[in-house]
């Protein structure tokens, strides 16, 4: 990868996934993410769900580590419940907050292969833990991903980002506007008001028009942001016990794919 931003027609590769196909960026700003996770030490991501900022995050550490620029890659996130009880949950704590870091592995597991990630895993050099455990560790020769970064309270935040030692990248990625809990100050949003231009922190921000999900979510990304007044591609909704598949609709949905997978959150 260059530090120059790629003509609109080309994408960068970040690497290619257990199958073998490349793992690809498919808009601008998922191109700024992938050049500033390469030549800045602490990179920020935000934007909405789908957008491919955790899935590239992941791919990107999993790159450097199989060429073994680093010894670790660390994911965290806060076990925040969303809409939960963690108390309520079955086992020990180790077992109530797997759940909540399934999509890492999901990534990890499509980017790397059920036999590498398990190879790597009992090396001891690959992790997966809560936010919480972070705190009083000295993260070394590391690529360390923090995800749903918005469920983090400034405190929080201040404490992750100070774990940073020598030849660490900290990758930060979270949706502002999906905090799952209201009643604190959003960590993703004061680290933006305290660190915006100190050289190497890197911000990207990504919107809607980056998802690479179902076009739909697209739009239900904009008419959540945008409040119940939003129509865009509307289309009429059948009376229950109607037969939907011949009511006319006035829906211009599109049904286009996209051919490379770059993931989701």
């Amino acid at each position: 990868m260059t530090s120059t931003l790629p003509p609109a027609n080309q994408h960068i590769m970040i690497t290619k996934s257990a199958m073998g196909v490349p793992i690809l960026t498919k808009s601008d700003s998922q191109k700024r993410l992938a050049l500033a996770m390469q030549n800045e030490t602490v990179v920020f991501g935000a934007g909405p769900a789908g957008t491919g900022k955790t899935f590239l995050a992941v791919a990107y550490g999993a790159a450097m580590l199989r060429a073994e620029y680093v010894e670790r890659l660390i994911f965290t996130r806060p076990a925040v419940e969303a809409g939960e009880n963690l108390g309520f949950l079955p086992g020990d704590l180790q077992e109530k907050v797997n759940p909540y870091m399934q999509p890492l592995w999901d990534a990890l597991l499509h980017i790397m292969g059920r036999d590498d990630l398990a190879r790597f895993q009992e090396a001891g050099r690959i992790e997966v833990a809560p936010l919480a455990f972070m705190r009083g560790r000295n993260l070394t020769n590391a690529i360390v991903i923090l995800d749903e970064a918005q469920n983090t309270t400034p405190a929080q935040m201040k404490m992750f980002l100070t774990r940073l030692s020598k030849n660490t990248k900290m990758i930060v990625v979270g949706d502002p506007m999906q905090a799952d809990l209201k009643d604190f100050n959003n960590g993703l949003l004061d680290a933006r008001s305290r660190l915006q231009g100190i050289e190497d922190i890197a911000w990207v921000h990504l919107e809607a028009k980056d998802i690479v999900r179902h076009p739909l979510v697209v739009d239900i990304v904009n008419a959540y942001e945008q409040g119940p007044s939003h129509r865009a591609r509307r289309k009429s909704i059948p009376v229950f016990g109607d037969d939907y598949g011949h009511k006319e609709t006035t829906s211009n949905a599109r049904i286009d794919s996209e051919d490379e997978d770059t993931g989701g959150t």
